[in-house]
């Protein structure tokens, strides 16, 4: 019941990286994971479990919740996407170096919804150094900060307040 069309070649590059780092790992892409995957790359955004279902039955047929929330967890832990907790969404996190661990720091636009992840080790660093001196350690974080992007501030911007400019 293939109804949407397959996935961009930028897309299918990316997928095979995963495949790879998981074949690399002893896991399976299984192409269930796979299209989930895919979705997930090609989503406008961070993509909810249940858009995801919805997709996935477009490729697919029939599917239930579990089927997708199995697979996200799946790519999680080979640290093929990320999970948006304040939005309970899913983002890729294949650009450069498939699978790498990293801490997650991510910038949230309330205006449009869009995600941008950092890779800013400073940042990460910041977060270690208060956890040390609070004598914790920390093993896994994921920063979320929301706010406005530029593109949503300079379109709340007024025609009075550019004019008085």
């Amino acid at each position: 019941m293939d109804t949407e069309p397959g996935f961009l070649p930028r897309t299918e590059a990316m997928l095979a990286r995963a495949a790879a780092l998981c074949q690399s790992r002893g896991a399976r892409l299984t192409e269930l994971r796979r299209d989930v995957l895919g979705l997930i790359l090609e989503a406008e955004g961070p993509a909810g479990a249940y858009h995801l279902l919805d997709r996935l039955r477009n490729r697919r047929g029939p599917a239930a919740p579990p089927t997708v929330y199995r697979a996200l967890d799946f790519l999680l832990a080979q640290g093929l996407i990320h999970k948006i907790e304040r939005l309970a969404a899913y983002v890729g996190c294949l650009e450069e170096d498939a699978g790498h661990a990293h801490a997650a720091q991510f910038l949230i636009c309330r205006g449009c919804g869009q995600v941008r992840e950092l890779d800013d080790p400073a940042l990460a660093a910041a977060l270690a150094a208060a956890a040390a001196a609070a004598g914790f350690s920390v093993g896994r974080a994921t920063i979320e900060a929301e706010g406005e992007c530029a593109a949503c501030a300079a379109a709340r911007a007024t025609p009075k307040s550019r004019a008085a400019r």
